[in-house]
């Protein structure tokens, strides 16, 4: 416990169990041991005896000027580091240097800290024994442990990895949030707002705070940090960690860490001069920020869609590997989501003024950026830093062929609301052009138009089209369509067409030409069209429903979130038998008599015949 104490010429138990062993006057030896050790303030001497009489020990006395004067020590240091003087870091070295010995000694353990916390160069010397010793690591500042991690990238992975693990396990639940609803989904509340406005912290931010605050302004903690979420995404594809990596830049960028604009973050290039790579990350940076406004809005304007191409087009020769990290940022989901909500209204806009898309520079942009965004694994993989080239026919043939399918639509509102006479007898089309079809099973760019087109019908309350375009999704590029993110969506907007739910054609539209078609094979969807019926059970057609209970029946290796799924819809459906709900009353027969008033009297009553 008072390890270090003879180091520093001070006398500890085991002295003064040697003295008390080998004096022949006990009583003035402890006197002696007091006098040499004790606070060498002569006027205290006689106040003393003043404690004695009140019965204050003199431990309790000794032990409150210790406390006092550590605080006191502890400000004076802080206030030394704060201060501007050129040998401030030298004083605190000398400080450290002799108040190291005691580091394991508790009363003293928070001087030594509050040395080191302000140092910004602790000696390698009592960083390897800090690193060494589990309890000294374990107390010190987040300070202190920036310095061990940036030349123990292994050690700073193991700190870092369970934050990383926690955040894709918060993203994915978010996904199967029993909450479906429209108003309230996956991309309801923007980076930037759930940073500066919730009050309730969720676990996300949480592991983003934490993060930003491992990091500090350490240049390479923050490399490292991107080396993981790099090297994690290549391992799983899961595009959570590039929602990660931009709003681990923003949250930073909110702190104004100017240090972290000192390197490029994404790649090391030893070759680059520090101008170029400083250079290089302020145009990720702002094009991060930038964006970042855009999904607040959840729309990219045109003053911003001009911002945005000219830090694309702004990339020089040589500098082509921040194409991998633009297209990181780009593969976030928040910002996905912005880009094909853009192109969705800009072709709303096309539609009405009779524009091609090709004649659209906006648009272009936008599906520019998206196929930047969309190729972000094969960019990092390959390593090859090139801006995929956009195949032209996805907005000469794909486009056109998605706006036919808004015009049959049209057409047929249109005749529908027309006099009868003036009608003619036009069906609803139900096969979809070829070219829409295959584009969305062989392009991944239009595959993801096509499934938020999906998603703007469902938002109008289309029961027609939706029906007409569901058994297409089907079959998609890399089955993006049964994906967590779509199917999220998608369930939520299927919440609008609730009433519909009570047609068995609507229903086999739904669940036997989409969601049924691989929820054996796919647990997700299994789970995705749970949590749809168990929102929706009191609407089901009783017939579909019925079919549905016995299909949906999980398998004895289903994941517990299935079987709880499934067991909440039964007890649902069987407290629906129990008490069904009340029938509506009978219409008042109306047999076209007028009620006519008898005059009040002793005998007659004034109600109404």
């Amino acid at each position: 416990m008072f390890a270090g104490l003879p180091e520093l010429g001070i006398s500890n138990g085991e002295d003064l169990k040697e003295t008390l062993t080998n004096c022949t006057e006990p009583l003035k030896a402890i006197d002696q041991f007091q006098m040499e050790n004790g606070i060498l303030l002569p006027t205290l001497q006689s106040a003393l005896p003043f404690l004695d009489l009140h019965g204050t020990p003199r431990l309790e006395f000794h032990q409150s000027v210790f406390d006092e004067l550590r605080e006191k020590l502890m400000e004076r240091v802080a206030f030394i580091a704060e201060g501007k003087e050129e040998d401030r870091y030298s004083k605190l070295e000398e400080l450290l240097e002799k108040s190291f010995p005691l580091v394991k000694m508790p009363s003293i353990q928070p001087v030594v800290m509050q040395v080191m916390k302000h140092l910004p160069k602790v000696p390698e010397k009592k960083l390897k024994q800090v690193m060494a010793d589990k309890d000294l690591y374990k107390v010190c500042a987040v300070e202190v442990k920036r310095q061990i991690w940036q030349d123990n990238q292994a050690l700073f992975g193991d700190e870092v990895s369970p934050l990383l693990k926690q955040y894709i396990v918060e993203k994915e639940a978010a996904l199967f949030s029993s909450d479906l609803s429209i108003l309230h989904n996956f991309f309801s509340a923007s980076p930037k707002t759930r940073r500066t406005e919730n009050e309730i912290l969720d676990l996300e931010l949480i592991v983003v705070q934490k993060l930003t605050q491992m990091i500090g302004k350490n240049v390479k903690l923050y490399d490292m940090v991107l080396q993981f979420l790099r090297t994690l995404f290549l391992r799983t594809r899961n595009v959570h960690y590039c929602t990660l990596r931009a709003e681990l830049l923003m949250s930073l960028h909110d702190l104004d860490v100017s240090e972290i604009c000192s390197v490029d973050p994404c790649h090391k290039v030893g070759t680059c001069s520090h101008h170029w790579k400083m250079s290089v990350f302020l145009s990720v940076l702002q094009f991060t920020w930038c964006l970042d406004a855009c999904i607040r809005e959840k729309f990219v304007d045109a003053k911003r869609a001009r911002e945005l191409q000219g830090f694309l087009d702004g990339v020089k020769k040589g500098q082509e590997q921040v194409l991998g990290d633009l297209s990181m940022i780009l593969c976030d989901p928040f910002a996905s989501n912005t880009l094909v909500l853009s192109t969705v209204r800009n072709l709303q806009e096309l539609l009405s003024q009779d524009a091609l898309p090709r004649d659209s520079p906006d648009l272009l942009l936008l599906l520019r950026m998206l196929s930047l965004g969309q190729g972000a694994w094969d960019m990092i993989d390959s390593q090859v830093f090139k801006e995929p080239r956009l195949e032209l026919e996805v907005v000469t043939r794909f486009l056109p062929a998605m706006m036919s399918i808004v015009v049959d639509d049209y057409t047929f509102t249109v005749e529908q609301k027309l006099p009868s006479e003036e009608k003619s007898s036009l069906t609803y089309p139900i096969a979809l052009p070829e070219t829409f079809t295959r584009y969305l099973q062989d392009n991944r760019v239009a595959c993801e138009m096509g499934l938020y087109y999906v998603l703007h019908i469902a938002k109008q309350r289309n029961n027609n089209a939706l029906q007409r375009l569901l058994p297409a999704l089907v079959e998609t590029y890399n089955d993006v369509a049964f994906g967590d993110i779509f199917l999220h969506l998608l369930t939520g907007h299927l919440t609008l067409l609730s009433d519909d739910f009570g047609s068995e054609d609507f229903c086999h539209a739904v669940f036997d030409n989409f969601l049924l078609t691989s929820y054996s094979s796919k647990e997700n969807v299994h789970r995705h069209t749970l949590r749809l019926l168990n929102h929706l059970h009191q609407k089901v057609h009783p017939s579909s429903m019925g079919i549905l209970i016995k299909t949906l029946e999980p398998p004895k290796q289903s994941s517990d979130p299935v079987k709880e799924l499934y067991m909440q819809l039964a007890e649902k459906l069987e407290a629906l038998k129990r008490s069904p709900p009340e029938p509506e009353e009978a219409p008042a027969l109306d047999l076209g008599l007028h009620p006519v008033t008898v005059p009040a009297s002793a005998s007659a009553p004034t109600t109404p015949l």
